[in-house]
C-alpha cells in the first residue's frame, strides 16, 4: 500500500500497448510502448530498444540496471492519455499483478485502518459497505487472512477480493478520487520538468 512521502521507482512493468510507428498525432515516428508498473501501477510511455517488438501483457524490466528491451522511459502519462487498446488491456494487467503479489494485497485486508471517524479505508474498495466491513474486521481479529480464497470463504457474500482491488486501482488511475490506497496520484502539468535523456526518469 502506498505510503505518503515514500519514493520508490518501478522495477518491472506490464506492456499495455505497442505502437510501432508511435502515436498518430506525434511529429516523430518512433516505436512507443505504454506500460503499467508493478509496484505503484505507474502509467508510463517507453521507447523500446532498436528492433524490439513488444506484446500486450508482456513483463519488462524498467529499473536502473541494464535493460534488455526498454531503451528509455519517455514520460509518465495519465489514464486519459492511454490508447484505447491500453485502456482495454489495463484491467487484465492489473489483475495479473494483484494475483501474482497475492500476499501483499491480502495483507491490505489484515492491516487497513480507518480514514476518519466515519469511514474505513476498506470501504474504498467497490462493493464493501458497513456489513462487509464489520464481517472483515471481526474475521481478521479471530485470525489473519492468508489468501484471497480464505477471505471469500470467511466473509459471507463478498465479491472476488482480487477484483475489488483491481477495480479500486483502475478507479485511482482515473484520478477522480480523494484517497489513494495503491497508486501514486498524478496530475499532468504543462511542463512536468521531464527530460528523457539517459535511462529516463518518472
Amino acid at each position: 500500500m502506498a505510503m505518503p512521502g515514500e519514493e520508490k521507482r518501478e522495477e518491472y512493468a506490464i506492456v499495455l500497448d505497442f505502437l510501432l510507428s508511435g502515436k498518430s498525432h506525434s511529429g516523430r515516428s518512433e516505436p512507443i510502448s505504454q506500460l503499467v508498473g508493478e509496484e505503484w501501477f505507474t502509467l508510463l510511455e517507453a521507447v523500446p530498444k532498436e528492433g524490439v517488438t513488444l506484446k500486450s501483457g508482456e513483463r519488462v524490466y524498467i529499473g536502473k540496471d541494464e535493460r534488455d528491451k526498454i531503451s528509455l522511459i519517455k514520460t509518465r502519462v495519465t489514464f486519459g492519455e492511454l490508447t484505447q487498446t491500453a485502456k482495454n488491456e489495463l484491467p487484465a494487467a492489473v489483475m495479473k499483478i494483484v494475483k501474482e503479489h497475492e500476499a501483499k494485497f491480502v495483507n491490505v485486508f489484515n492491516v487497513a485502518g480507518p480514514l476518519n471517524i466515519r469511514e474505513h479505508s476498506l470501504e474504498l474498495l467497490p462493493g464493501i459497505g458497513k456489513k462487509h466491513l464489520e464481517a472483515i474486521l471481526k474475521a481478521r481479529q479471530e485470525k489473519k487472512f492468508e489468501s484471497f480464497k480464505e477471505i471469500n470463504e470467511r466473509v459471507t457474500l463478498l465479491q472476488d477480493p482480487a477484483k475489488l482491488i483491481t477495480d479500486r486501482i483502475i478507479e485511482e488511475l482515473q484520478g477522480t478520487g480523494r484517497f489513494y490506497m495503491f497508486t501514486k496520484p498524478y496530475v499532468k502539468r504543462e511542463d512536468s520538468g521531464f527530460r528523457g535523456g539517459g535511462r529516463g526518469r518518472y
